[in-house]
């Protein structure tokens, strides 16, 4: 908090000039993207130099890596059916690498050292060159050790071939981003030896028995139960504002980057999620926001006033400002330890008041997979209602060797409920297939929080992974962390349909299961309890195959998963209209399906895209042939 009043300070003080240093034109200026129509005339070309420096950024000075001296880099305007070039010079003494997220490209191209090329070595310059073959808004972003979290991303816009669907006036592009003075190895260094390192807003004993509807007896039982988990209930996100200082196109908040407007406008916004490890939860209060992409991908609108986004992802949304008001983007970190902020006004200096960040959330006992069959079934929304009631000998932890040793049966209260899993219901889980003895059965909980659709078998993945989440929930209908009781509308993955009418009929041929894995305490992160130095081999797509990918998080974390090269179809219920995705966000404890046109020859990265997780082993490689 003593850092951002020094930065308003200095802001106030006439220091904005030093915050806009070097941050790139694109995001200190007013710019209004237009689309360039018209027959190719040749190749796109790009000329980025990647550099390590020093460098101004978020009020003070840094160890950067920049893209033509910028953090974030140039604002690539693409246009479909072209083909580009371009030309990426490193002038560091280490390899480096960028990667066109979520662009279909030969593989060749993809940017990913030791997976589809050897890198960009030192002192040299290598040239990239493909064919367009899509739209909509995207970014890239080094695939270099942990180059990415010292400033080697960047948008990129690719401007669609045949008449837009939307109409607007302006276009901004709205990039998201995290930046630490710290190193990034410090950082990682931190994690192996605290996984909380960065958590400042744990729980405490005193708070818990301060709170009226907790005794102290069941104040201590909570506590105790939540470190014998290894876990906080405010274990939301691993790094936090606590060394992070968040951005918004390369400003911190007092530098207020602002989108300028004319009254009676339609405004188009294109949020990237460029950040190394933070979701953020995006409002414009006083404005609707109407989303029309996601992931770059045109998909049919839906009002909103809030959505939440993990990091990889994008959604566009066109806003229309009324009058001469000023609006505050309010971009808050889901563990609500910071924000991003800027402002959309009819002239620059404007500035509307910046809300107060909202109180931390608090993973509760769906977050932790917890099996509920035989216990109260009220409905406990706090880690105080859960845990004070819960059995933590039946959360399936690797260290258990008896599911049932230790339960306490006197404080389910399970005699006065009904056997739950009789009231499932047989039909609603809509898709996928359920692997175990559990197969088609949802058990629909009120509010937010959707049915279970499978119970986790008995592998519990090895040493590897520290816990299972006994139920699989289908969320993809459920508000993000923490915007479970906001009292306006929020964006959820059912929400999404795709726009175009080009859904491929044929059913799946087989599928592939994979769980999401982790260790917190020793900061290890895996697909099925291994690291990708543990695996043999690429998982195994069949070129032309029709495929069901099976996502399952046993682990209390969201993770964002990103597929390279081929598009994720999310599986939301929306039939023929379920929407293409480059990044999914798995929600803790829950299954998600997605298929997949195996149409891309060549060897892909598959991986979680928290960044230090996906260094910590969530990786794996796809090889289609």
């Amino acid at each position: 908090m003593k850092r951002r009043r020094l930065l308003r300070s200095v802001a106030s003080a006439g220091g904005v000039a030093l915050l806009n240093a070097f941050v790139p034109a694109w995001a200190r200026d007013m710019q209004v993207l237009r689309e360039t129509p018209g027959p190719a005339i040749g190749p796109m070309t790009f000329d980025l130099v990647i550099r390590a420096h020093r460098l101004e950024i978020a009020g003070s000075t840094g160890n950067v890596t920049s893209i033509n001296n910028t953090v974030p880099g140039p604002l690539l305007e693409w246009v479909e059916g072209r083909d580009v070039v371009l030309n990426v010079t490193n002038e560091m003494n280490e390899d480096t690498s960028l990667h066109w997220h979520g662009i279909l490209l030969p593989f060749e191209m993809d940017g990913v050292p030791g997976v589809t090329f050897r890198g960009i070595k030192p002192g040299t310059t290598f040239q990239y060159r493909f064919p367009v073959k899509q739209s909509g808004t995207y970014w890239y972003h080094s695939h270099s050790g942990l180059q990415e979290q010292t400033g080697v991303y960047g948008p990129l816009v690719v401007h669609p071939r045949e008449p837009d669907p939307v109409t607007y006036d302006r276009d901004y592009v709205v990039m998201l981003s995290d930046w630490s003075f710290e190193d990034p190895h410090q950082v990682m260094k931190n994690l192996k030896k605290m996984s909380d390192y960065y958590n400042f807003q744990q729980f405490s004993l005193t708070e818990l028995y301060g709170n009226d509807e907790m005794s102290a007896a069941e104040a201590l039982k909570t506590k105790l139960a939540w470190d014998r988990m290894r876990m906080m209930a405010t274990d939301i996100l691993d790094v936090t504002g606590a060394t992070y200082t968040y951005l918004m196109n390369g400003l911190h908040p007092a530098g207020n980057w602002t989108g300028i407007f004319s009254p009676g406008e339609r405004i188009r916004l294109r949020f990237i999620n460029g950040s190394a490890m933070s979701y953020f939860n995006v409002r414009i209060p006083g404005l609707r926001m109407t989303v029309i992409a996601a992931d770059g991908q045109n998909v049919h609108p839906v009002e909103t006033d809030e959505f939440q986004f993990g990091v990889a992802e994008t959604y566009d949304v066109i806003v229309e400002p009324e009058g001469n008001s000023t609006y505050t983007i309010m971009a808050e970190a889901m563990d609500r330890s910071g924000y991003a902020a800027g402002t959309l006004g009819t002239q620059r200096g404007l500035e509307a008041a910046i809300p107060a960040l909202r109180p931390r959330p608090i993973l509760t006992m769906v977050d932790m997979g917890m099996d509920m069959q035989h216990m109260d079934m009220g409905e406990p929304t706090t880690p105080k209602d859960a845990m004070a009631t819960m059995d933590h000998a039946a959360m399936g932890h690797a260290s258990k060797t008896d599911g049932m040793a230790g339960r306490d049966h006197s404080a389910m209260g399970h005699a006065a409920k009904p056997d739950v899993m009789q009231e499932m219901d047989h039909q609603a889980m809509g898709h996928g297939t359920a692997p175990d003895a559990h197969s088609g059965h949802a058990m629909q909980m009120p509010g937010n929080v959707g049915p279970v659709v499978a119970r986790h078998g008995p592998d519990h993945h090895g040493a590897g992974n520290v816990s299972v989440a006994q139920l699989q929930r289908d969320r993809l209908g459920e508000r993000g962390i923490g915007l479970a009781d906001v009292p306006h509308r929020v964006l959820v993955y059912t929400d999404l349909k795709r726009l175009d009418k080009d859904f491929d009929r044929r059913p799946p041929t087989r599928e592939i299961e994979l769980h999401l894995t982790g260790h917190m305490e020793r900061y290890m992160w895996s697909f099925d309890g291994k690291q990708f130095h543990e695996v043999d081999g690429p998982i195994e797509f069949a070129y032309g195959e029709r495929l069901r990918l099976t996502l399952v998080n046993d682990t209390m974390m969201n993770h964002p998963i990103h597929l390279h090269g081929m598009w994720m179809e999310l599986e939301n219920g929306q039939g023929e209209s379920i929407p293409r995705k480059h990044t999914i966000n798995i929600m803790p404890a829950s299954r998600v399906s997605a298929l997949i046109n195996a149409d891309a020859p060549g060897r892909w990265a598959f991986h979680c895209h928290l960044l230090y997780h996906m260094d910590m082993g969530m990786f794996r490689v796809v090889r289609v042939s």
